[in-house]
C-alpha cells in the first residue's frame, strides 16, 4: 500500500533536501531525486513511496508514468544486435552477429558496440527532447544473443556468435563492455545476455518446447558464454528463455533462476521475459506448468523475473498480492533491481550530471560508425576456396556477368533485427564501382532462392547472355526471409523460420551446374546466416566467397574480396558438414556428435577454416613442457608471412586432454588472435591461457584441474592432416601435475 509521511516528517524532509550539487542549490520533492545520495538509497525511497498498483505497472516492459511522483513513462523493449535496430531514425547497420562472430576480432566488437551504444544515447536524448517513450526508443537493450548454435538448421542462429561457447563468450564479453561503456557510475547503455538458457529451436516448438540435457552439457556448452556475461562483464540484464529446463519454464526455473542466476553468480541486475513468455506457463499452447496467469505471474516474480514483455500475465499480479501468493515485499525486490538499472542509466539525474547526455544526432551514421561497419564487412568474409588463383579478379575484364538473387538484394544484406541506414551497397553496385566503362556488366536474376510449383528450370536464356562473360559471379545462398524467428515460411528446405535442409535450395545447384558448363569460370558468393552444405559447389566451382548478411556495406566489402583490394581472413564461427545426414535429430540437445567439439565426422569446411590471399607458416610453438596445479599457461609462436602480399592471420589455439576418464570435448578452442603481417614479416603471437581454461566441469559446475597430458595445437585452422603438412597448425604436449 502507498505509503504517507506523517506531516513532521515531511516538512524536515523538504528542510534537509535542499542539496548542493556541482556547486549550485537544488531543492528536491524527495530524496530519490537528489544525486548526491547513493543509488540505493534513491531507488529504496522511490519504491517505497509507490502504491501497488504502481509497483504492478512498473513491471510490465511498457511501464506508465507516475505523474505524482515525476516518474516517466519507460518502455524496456530495445535492440541492438548489429547497430541500434527499428527505430525511426537513420542508423549504421553493421554485418549480422554471426558475421561479426566471423571476425574473431575482439577489438572490432568493442569498437561497434560502442558506436551503437552512442547513436541509442543519440535517439534516446532526442525522443526525451521530443517528451517520447515508447518502444525502441530506450536504452535497454535486449542483447546479445549467446545461445550456442548447435544446430544450423535453427533459424536464429544469425543472431549468435556461433557453435562455440568460448568464442561466443568472449565476442559476447567485448560486446557488452563496449556498449554499457567504462563510466564508473553510469551505463552509456544496458546490455543483456540472452536467451536464458538451453535455447536453439526449433522455433515452431518453442513456446513449449522441454530440454533435458545431462549437467555436463548444461555447463559445458550451453551456460559458459552466460557466465562470462554475467559474472565477468557485468552484463546488465538477462532474457530469460521460452522453452522449459527439466521441466520448468526457464523464467521460473529452480535451477537457472535460483540457484546458478542469484545464487552461484551473485547476478544483482534485472531480469526480462521473452515476450509473452509468461503466456507459456499456463496456456493451452504452452508448457501447462501453473492453472492460471494470476499462479503463472507469481511463480515468474518469485523465480527472479523481474519484468514481463508482454501486457497481460503480471497485470494479475495485483490479484496475486491480494490473495496471499506472493507478498509486496517481493515485488519490491523487483522493482529494486528494474529501477537500479535506470538509476544507473542517469535517467533520474540533472542533465549535466550524465555525460551520455551531450550525444547528439551528429552520431547517427558518423563517419567512423559507417568505417567500421564497412571493416567489419570486410573482416567477416570466408574465403571458402580459391582454385588456381581464380581471385582476385582482374579489373581490365571486357565483360562480367553478376548474376543470382542476391546480386542486387539490398534486403538479404541487413539480416534481421536490424536498423536502417540511409544507404545500401549490394553487390552488384560494388562490382560495378571497382570497373570502368569499358567493361561490360551484365546483370540478371536468373533464378530465386527456391523452386516452386511453377518454376522453369530452363536457363537458356541468361546463358545465352553471359556464356561469352569473362568470369560469372553468381551471388546467391539463402536470406532473411527464409531463416529467422518463429515464420511463416513453409518452402522446399525452410519451415516455421527453421531449414528443414542444410543443402544449398536445388534451384541454385542446378543453375550452377548450367553455369559451369559454359566453360567460364564461376564465382560463388553466398549469403547465408548459417552453415549451408555445398558438396556439389565445393567440388565442381573454381572459388566460394561466405559474405554472411554483410550490413550495409556488404556490397563494397564482396567487391574488395573479389578484385583483391581487400585480403580476406575471416573464419567459419560454425561448421559447415557436408550433408543433412551429419545432422542428429534436431530436438535433441545431447551436444554428442554435435560442433566441431564433438562431430567425429569430416566437414566439408570446419570450424575455424578460412583463406586468405596471402600464405602464412607456423614455427614451433614455445610453452613449457610441464606446468603445476594453479598456475596459467603462456603460449608463443612464430608466424611468417611466406607471399609477397601483406595480409591479417587469425591464430586459433585449441586444447585436448588426454587419457581422462571423464568426457572432455575432442579439442576446444581457448585462445585467438587476428593480427595483421607484412609480407615476409614474422611475429610472434602469444596467448596466456588462464587456469579456468586449462580446467575440465564437472556435475556440479565447477571448474577443476586434473593432472595428465594435454595436447595444444596453435594454427589458422583447427588441425588435420592437409593443415600440419603445410606447416598451417602445429603441436606440442605438456604434462599438467
Amino acid at each position: 500500500m502507498r505509503k504517507i509521511l506523517a506531516p513532521i516528517s515531511a516538512a524536515l524532509l523538504t528542510v534537509a533536501l535542499f542539496t548542493g550539487f556541482k556547486g549550485a542549490r537544488h531543492h528536491f520533492d524527495y530524496p530519490f531525486q537528489d544525486p548526491a545520495l547513493s543509488m540505493e538509497q534513491r531507488v529504496n525511497d522511490l519504491v517505497s513511496r509507490m502504491t501497488l498498483e504502481e509497483k504492478v505497472g512498473q513491471m510490465l516492459n511498457s511501464a506508465p508514468a507516475i505523474p505524482r511522483l515525476g516518474v516517466p513513462a519507460y518502455n524496456w523493449w530495445n535492440e541492438c544486435l548489429h547497430g541500434v535496430a527499428r527505430t525511426p531514425f537513420k542508423v549504421t547497420v553493421y554485418p549480422q552477429a554471426i558475421a561479426m562472430a566471423a571476425t574473431w576480432d575482439r577489438n572490432s566488437i568493442h569498437t561497434m558496440a560502442d558506436y551503437t551504444a552512442d547513436e541509442g544515447r543519440a535517439i534516446y536524448n532526442q525522443s526525451i527532447k521530443d517528451d517520447k517513450h515508447g518502444i525502441y526508443l530506450g536504452l535497454t537493450y535486449w542483447t546479445p544473443n549467446i545461445n550456442i548454435f548447435r544446430d544450423p538448421r535453427w533459424g536464429r542462429g544469425q543472431e549468435t556468435y556461433g557453435e562455440d561457447p568460448y568464442l561466443t563468450g568472449e565476442i559476447g564479453r567485448s560486446f557488452v563492455l563496449g556498449l554499457q561503456g567504462n563510466d564508473p557510475k553510469y551505463l552509456k547503455a544496458a546490455g543483456c545476455a540472452k536467451h536464458y538458457a538451453v535455447h536453439s529451436g526449433p522455433e515452431e516448438l518453442r513456446h513449449k518446447f522441454n530440454t533435458d540435457v545431462s549437467d555436463y552439457d548444461l555447463w559445458d556448452t550451453y551456460l559458459p558464454a552466460f557466465r562470462k556475461l554475467v559474472v565477468d562483464a557485468k552484463v546488465a540484464g538477462v532474457m530469460c528463455a521460452y522453452n522449459a529446463l527439466k521441466g520448468q519454464p526457464c523464467c521460473g526455473s529452480d535451477l537457472l533462476m535460483t540457484n546458478i542466476l542469484r545464487n552461484k553468480w551473485s547476478f544483482k541486475g534485472y531480469v526480462t521475459s521473452d515476450c509473452g513468455g509468461i503466456d507459456d506457463f499456463y496456456k493451452k499452447n504452452g508448457h501447462l506448468a501453473q492453472p492460471d496467469a494470476e499462479s503463472a505471474a507469481a511463480d515468474a516474480v518469485l523465480h527472479g523475473t523481474d519484468v514481463e514483455c508482454g501486457k497481460v500475465t503480471y497485470l494479475s499480479l495485483l490479484q496475486a498480492v491480494k490473495n496471499g501468493k506472493l507478498s509486496e515485499d517481493q515485488l519490491n525486490t523487483s522493482l529494486k533491481r528494474l529501477f537500479m538499472t535506470r538509476f544507473r542509466l542517469g535517467m533520474f539525474d540533472p542533465a549535466d550530471a550524465v555525460k551520455y547526455n551531450n550525444i547528439g544526432k551528429e552520431a547517427l551514421e558518423a563517419p567512423a560508425h559507417t568505417a567500421q561497419a564497412l571493416k567489419m564487412a570486410h573482416q567477416s568474409i570466408v574465403l571458402l576456396k580459391n582454385s588456381n588463383n581464380t581471385l582476385p579478379l582482374s579489373k581490365s575484364l571486357k565483360k562480367i556477368a553478376v548474376l543470382g538473387p542476391n546480386a542486387d538484394n539490398a534486403v538479404s544484406v541487413l539480416g534481421n533485427y536490424n536498423g536502417t541506414p540511409s544507404h545500401v551497397v549490394t553487390a552488384l553496385e560494388g562490382i560495378k564501382s571497382k570497373l570502368s566503362k569499358n567493361t561490360e556488366v551484365v546483370y540478371e536474376k536468373g533464378v530465386d532462392f527456391v523452386a516452386d510449383s511453377t518454376t522453369n528450370l530452363n536457363f537458356q536464356s541468361t546463358i545465352d547472355k553471359v556464356k561469352d562473360a569473362d568470369v560469372i559471379v553468381y551471388v546467391g545462398g539463402i536470406a532473411p526471409q527464409l531463416e529467422g524467428e518463429e515464420m511463416k515460411v513453409n518452402k522446399a528446405g525452410f519451415h516455421g523460420g527453421d531449414k528443414t535442409s542444410i543443402l544449398l535450395p536445388g534451384l541454385q545447384t542446378e543453375f550452377l551446374k548450367a553455369l559451369k558448363a559454359t566453360g567460364k569460370p564461376v564465382v560463388f558468393v553466398m549469403m547465408t546466416g548459417s552453415a549451408v552444405a555445398t558438396p556439389w559447389e565445393a567440388q565442381n566451382l573454381p572459388a566460394i566467397v561466405n559474405a554472411w548478411y554483410g550490413g550495409q556495406s556488404a556490397g563494397t566489402a564482396i567487391a574488395d574480396v573479389l578484385f583483391g583490394d581487400y585480403n580476406p581472413a575471416g573464419r567459419l564461427p560454425v561448421t559447415f558438414y557436408a550433408s543433412d545426414k551429419d545432422l542428429p535429430d534436431f530436438e535433441d540437445y545431447s551436444m554428442a556428435n554435435r560442433t566441431y567439439r564433438y562431430f567425429k565426422g569430416t566437414p566439408l569446411f570446419g570450424f575455424g577454416y578460412g583463406l586468405s590471399f596471402s600464405k602464412f607458416e607456423y614455427g614451433d610453438v614455445t610453452a613449457p613442457a610441464t606446468i603445476a596445479k594453479g598456475q596459467n599457461l603462456v603460449v608463443h609462436v612464430k608466424v611468417t608471412n611466406k607471399s609477397t602480399r601483406d595480409g591479417e592471420e587469425v591464430t586459433e589455439l585449441y586444447l585436448t586432454h588426454k587419457g581422462l576418464k571423464q568426457r572432455t570435448a575432442i579439442r576446444a578452442l581457448k585462445g585467438f588472435e587476428r593480427t595483421f603481417i607484412k609480407a615476409g614479416q614474422t611475429k610472434d603471437v602469444a596467448f596466456t591461457i588462464p587456469v579456468s581454461d586449462l580446467s575440465v566441469v564437472n556435475a556440479d559446475g565447477e571448474l577443476v584441474q586434473l593432472p595428465g597430458k594435454l595436447e595444444l595445437s596453435v594454427g589458422g585452422s583447427q588441425p588435420d592432416a592437409k593443415s600440419v603438412v603445410e606447416k598451417r597448425t602445429v603441436a606440442k604436449t605438456i604434462t599438467l601435475l
